[in-house]
């Protein structure tokens, strides 16, 4: 099984390759992250009804995608994508290929101080990655690419190693620091900086200081300059581009603010679907210009959020924020962790011998179980890169999903540990087996951000994601025994995974146990 079995990718150690142009041989590829999109906050249709057709809801008629409608219609999306409940987790899952259970760094990193919670895991990973960590850049450098980061990084704090990207495999780094969320979004405000918020002013973009250019529209400016210089060089590129939207301070793009001003919708909802349109205004820019450059048919495009949506429609663990999925970033329920994934080549070309090695069907959706954790394995096997066996990789390649077909011997599971509070959630861990889904609260009575009970019935909740995908009844009760099986796989995936768990006042691990 995926998490009680690790997927190994084996090499031969580290390999040294000559200064020759690979590029003609090597797919460029743009990973494209958005903080705090979820599966809901956007015009593509990711759900689908009964026949496995997509089925649109309120909230794709709300938002103003159009980048994304034309990166689906050239590829494939899946609409059972899971990613951490939060965001630095999800990233340094991406860096390493390898379960937050694992890696440890089970929160997100505040930059400034050790933020485990009150009876959070005292050894988590608050440092997050190091120098010297196997990272996906790190093992692509090692194929010859050039590996770029633009945007937010978060990987480790403030005078740490991996507050740095330069530190973690990337040859390039523009405005990624320790911290999650920027200062500002307005340069009229110099992203923060001279600011009450400058201990988040959004650094090496001070050049834009005092002009109109929005964060998102700069960050795409210096984009597009870096994948230039690369390709000017004859060299493949790795394009790490993690935008800081659409994560709060929710400031208002004023390049779309009359397209919601007449929804009835908050303000901040409003700023908050500027800021998802002009994302996807600079995906649709970054795949233009990989047309003008003449790469776009070697471009594989992997586009993802990292937890959950955080749009402020309603209550964090109700149907609201990403109606019809229940719940919202940092919550237990699929709202919190389900999030797009779209694949697609930039410009799709069936003669083109790299598509044709790995070719993506249009406007296909992909039904199974798949994580953040299966693009590290993904892009080594792709770009034959050299892994140190030594490494441990949970994900799985995600090849034979991403030509449109099912794999039968694919694990339908994913695990979501969260040893921490308070938040929207606390000290909680999910385990998906299946169509089966089991919510073990650790401490159920702790109250959330909001001062709101999670959860007042006991320390489990589980449900049957087929016949109910909208989580409105917990079976915990009356299926007692699919419940005993699945907290058995729940616990054996922690083990399994060198887990670490929250503890109680006098300081005792607060293991997960059979009902």
């Amino acid at each position: 099984m995926k998490s009680l079995c690790t997927f190994l990718v084996v090499a031969a150690g580290w390999v040294a390759l000559p200064n020759f142009s690979v590029a003609a041989e090597q797919p460029n590829i743009m990973v494209f992250l958005v903080d705090d999109m979820g599966m809901m906050d956007t015009s593509v249709p990711f759900l689908t009804d009964e026949a496995g057709n997509p089925k649109r809801y309120p909230l794709n008629d709300y938002y103003r995608t159009p980048a994304m409608e034309r990166l689906a219609a050239q590829g494939i999306r899946f609409n059972q994508f899971y990613a951490m409940s939060v965001c630095s987790p999800t990233r340094v899952s991406i860096m390493t290929g390898q379960n937050a259970a694992r890696h440890r760094t089970t929160n997100w990193i505040n930059p400034r101080q050790d933020n485990a919670g009150k009876n959070g895991a005292p050894n988590w990973n608050w440092a997050g990655l190091k120098e010297g960590d196997v990272t996906l850049p790190d093992v692509l450098r090692g194929r010859g690419y050039t590996t770029i980061h633009v945007g937010k990084g978060h990987f480790g704090p403030e005078g740490h190693e991996g507050a740095e990207p330069l530190n973690l495999g990337f040859d390039v780094n523009v405005a990624g620091a320790a911290f999650g969320a920027p200062g500002s979004y307005y340069a009229e405000k110099n992203y923060g900086a001279g600011t009450k918020r400058a201990h988040h002013a959004v650094p090496g973009l001070e050049k834009y200081h005092g002009s109109d250019t929005f964060l998102t529209e700069a960050l795409t400016i210096e984009a597009k300059q870096r994948v230039t210089e690369t390709v000017d060089q004859d060299k493949p590129f790795y394009l790490y581009f993690s935008h800081y939207a659409v994560h709060a301070p929710f400031d208002s793009d004023p390049r779309f603010a009359d397209h919601y001003k007449d929804s009835g919708k908050p303000a901040n909802a409003q700023a908050f679907a500027t800021l998802i349109e002009g994302m996807d205004k600079s995906l649709g820019d970054m795949l233009d210009h990989l047309n003008e450059l003449g790469v776009a048919e070697n471009t594989l495009v992997f586009f993802l959020g990292d937890n959950g949506s955080d749009a402020p429609l309603g209550h964090q663990h109700e149907v609201a924020c990403a109606a019809p999925l229940r719940g919202k970033k940092g919550a237990h329920y699929d709202g919190g962790m389900r999030v797009p994934l779209i694949a697609a080549w930039a410009k799709p070309n069936p003669d083109n011998t790299l598509q044709q090695s790995l070719s993506i069907p249009a406007g296909a959706i992909q039904h199974q179980v798949a994580s953040v954790e299966d693009l590290f394995p993904t892009l080594t096997q792709l770009t034959a890169a050299d892994v140190p066996e030594s490494h441990v990789v949970d994900g799985a390649p995600l090849q034979t999903l991403l030509t449109g077909q099912t794999d039968a011997d694919r694990p339908q599971q994913f695990l979501m540990h969260y040893p921490h509070g308070p938040h929207r959630s606390n000290y909680f861990t999910v385990w998906r087996d299946g169509d089966w889904k089991v919510i073990y609260h650790a401490l159920p009575e702790t109250k959330t951000t909001g001062g709101f009970l999670q959860f007042s019935d006991g320390n489990y909740e589980l449900f049957n994601l087929a016949d109910d995908p909208f989580e409105s009844t917990n079976l915990a009760k009356s299926r007692p025994q699919v419940l005993q099986r699945m907290m058995q796989g729940l616990i054996e995936a922690l083990q399994q995974h060198d887990a670490v768990y929250p503890v109680d006042d006098a300081g005792n691990a607060v293991v997960p146990q059979l009902p």
